[in-house]
């Protein structure tokens, strides 16, 4: 399996989480390639990862690009799949060479999601187990189960699908940016596929609820249906997503970055296909 996947990291400021998930990338029996995009940090992460683990090829940036800094990653590579980790996650041994032969034996499979477990105590993420209860149709071969996103901090990519349509939204940094992306690729053809059998780990460290972060997932969920949704399916998307918002000062400024990309919106428009219209809206029916 070596020379057919890679693996690309995406770090700021977390010297400790890398010391600890780098080993286990490096040690996979699909002996992967690893990289590191180093997103501006300012604690010599890039120093200290090259003199510990000179295997791992670091690639810094100079200023803070955020999570779509995995498209500086995805084009760095050769290797037709890679696989995205944040800096406290890993796949279990014999989980990447399982995904690499699922891509190598479907063509138009484009993403495989493992399940995530989080956390000391292997907890299944929340969104794995909507995953499994997808209720979209599965192309013939598909594996697993049809999915329209997935989760970034642990997934497997066909390389030249994610570049085909553009990798992630440059614009939208952190929050919610796998959603777009997986539209694309569906609208493109492409299948995105949950297979549980497949495992990753992620443990996050403790946090203060990130309120820049939910921010910009708000205004990020918006952009998304506003840049691909009919005018009605994101009316209901936008109702949906501030219902389900708390009326707080983060809210108010989601809503407020939002309204301020209107016009790069205006501008980036594309309605998606009318059966991956179809799609999302039966999963938003599925979700109640």
């Amino acid at each position: 399996m070596s020379g057919s996947i890679a693996v690309v990291v995406v770090s700021r400021n977390r010297l400790a989480q890398l010391c600890q998930t780098l080993p286990r990338h490096l040690d996979d029996p699909a002996q992967p390639r690893v990289v590191l995009v180093d997103d501006a940090s300012t604690d010599g992460t890039p120093e200290a990862v090259r003199r510990r683990f000179p295997a791992v090829e670091v690639i810094t940036l100079p200023v803070p690009r955020g999570a779509v800094a995995r498209n500086v990653g995805l084009r760095s590579v050769a290797e037709p799949y890679v696989a995205f980790c944040d800096d406290d996650a890993w796949f279990e041994p014999g989980s990447l060479g399982r995904a690499a032969a699922l891509l190598d034996g479907q063509p138009r499979l484009a993403v495989v999601n493992p399940r995530i477990l989080v956390g000391s105590d292997r907890q299944v993420d929340p969104v794995c187990e909507e995953m499994a209860r997808s209720p979209l149709p599965a192309a013939p071969q598909q594996p697993g189960h049809p999915l329209l996103s997935f989760i970034a901090c642990a997934v497997v990519v066909r390389r030249d699908a994610a570049l085909q349509v553009g990798g992630f939204c440059e614009r939208f940094q952190t929050g919610a940016e796998e959603k777009l992306l997986g539209w694309d690729l569906a609208a493109a053809g492409w299948q995105l596929s949950y297979v549980p059998e497949l495992v990753a780990r992620h443990c996050p460290p403790g946090h203060d609820g990130r309120p820049r972060r939910r921010a910009q997932t708000l205004r990020n969920e918006l952009w998304t249906n506003w840049l691909r949704r009919s005018p009605a399916g994101a009316v209901r998307a936008t109702v949906r997503e501030l219902r389900g918002s708390p009326l707080d000062t983060v809210t108010l400024r989601g809503i407020a970055e939002a309204a301020g990309g209107a016009g790069w919106v205006i501008s980036r428009r594309r309605r998606c296909p009318a059966i991956v219209e179809q799609w999302i809206s039966l999963l938003e029916e599925g979700a109640g």
